[in-house]
């Protein structure tokens, strides 16, 4: 069995934790505002048979439906990396980061075997669209990732899209010592207490290491509700309540398709996900994580739409083709004159 080894945030920056003085959401009367309650309610039929931990349903930026526990902090998986990339934004707006440096140039290396000078040749920006061609092993790498990751060398950097752990963390390290900063504190302090979250602090988040690569991973624990603000924070175009959290530009780049990942019926920007425009309206749909836990949002409904799994309560899991019939059955309740066009 691999051993994990966990490094917990330092103490003395709790303090940043966020939410103290947070507003909380507010919420509309889903009949008032047009929703069809019917359809709203087979939707939560639909989701309590997946057996959620929670869902959240947010329009114009207030709360028309929260089933589950909302407020339950739960481990995000695959979600933790649009919150970096966000951090990304921030850095490299301010001059922090260089997209177009190498790893070479960053003095970025693994354990052996260590990487080629081809391996080494691939920027920040090749990890962003994950698209490195570094195949070496990686902390929090499935049995599934690790049974398809290509072979060394088989890609040069920047040709070939793979969804890897390994850039995905070297991604973090890079943020940890480009800025100087950690990961958990940084997100507190940035985005988490500009838009209010209620329920996150810096002790949610812990790197994990494992013995094949130097690079941990950083699983955040997060509650529905304070993702739902994060699907609003990129809904808003970066923007919270007319400040400019997240650079706009980078809001709208990293949630461009700028890869056509193979076998999938969606594109990838900077470690977010884009939908088909075809079936979610002209504005399409955007998505962070894979599986349980996503933050999806509609910017031509003006919705946002966040799905929690606890494993503790539902060790199965939500396939990604279950949330999406689930975004549907929502989308379908929504009002007369909000639901996306169609080609």
């Amino acid at each position: 069995m691999i051993s994990l080894r966990i490094l917990f945030a330092p103490l003395l920056l709790l303090a940043l934790a966020s939410g103290a003085c947070a507003k909380p959401w507010q919420s509309v009367d889903p009949a008032a505002s047009g929703w069809s309650v019917d359809r709203l309610k087979a939707a939560e039929a639909f989701a309590a048979d997946l057996n959620p931990t929670a869902v959240m349903v947010v329009q114009d930026g207030k709360v028309v439906a929260r089933w589950g526990d909302v407020t339950r902090r739960v481990n995000i998986a695959s979600v933790r990396k649009s919150l970096l990339s966000a951090l990304y934004g921030i850095a490299i707006a301010e001059g922090r980061i260089d997209p177009a440096s190498t790893l070479g140039e960053l003095g970025i290396d693994d354990k052996a075997p260590a990487l080629t000078a081809a391996e080494k040749q691939a920027t920040v920006r090749d990890l962003l669209m994950t698209r490195s061609g570094v195949y070496h092993a990686a902390a929090y790498e499935t049995a599934d990732a690790r049974g398809k990751r290509p072979g060394r060398g088989s890609h040069a950097p920047g040709t070939f899209w793979y969804y890897n752990n390994w850039d995905f963390n070297a991604l973090g390290t890079i943020y940890r010592r480009q800025t100087g900063e950690d990961i958990f504190a940084s997100f507190a302090r940035r985005i988490a207490a500009p838009i209010g979250m209620e329920d996150f602090s810096v002790r949610d988040g812990r790197y994990v290491l494992e013995g094949a690569s130097v690079h941990p991973a950083y699983p955040f624990m997060m509650s529905a509700r304070d993702l739902a603000r994060f699907g609003q924070l990129f809904l808003n175009g970066g923007t919270w309540d007319g400040r400019e959290v997240v650079p706009a530009a980078w809001a709208r780049l990293s949630t461009s398709a700028l890869s056509q990942p193979p076998g999938h019926n969606s594109g990838y920007g900077y470690m977010w996900w884009t939908l088909n425009t075809d079936q979610w309206g002209e504005g399409g749909a955007f998505n962070a994580g894979y599986g349980g836990e996503v933050i999806a949002f509609l910017p031509e409904m003006r919705l946002v739409i966040v799905q929690t799994v606890d494993p503790s309560q539902n060790s199965r899991g939500i396939e990604m083709r279950d949330f999406f019939k689930l975004m549907r059955k929502i989308v379908d309740a929504a009002p007369s004159g909000s639901e996306p066009s169609r080609r």
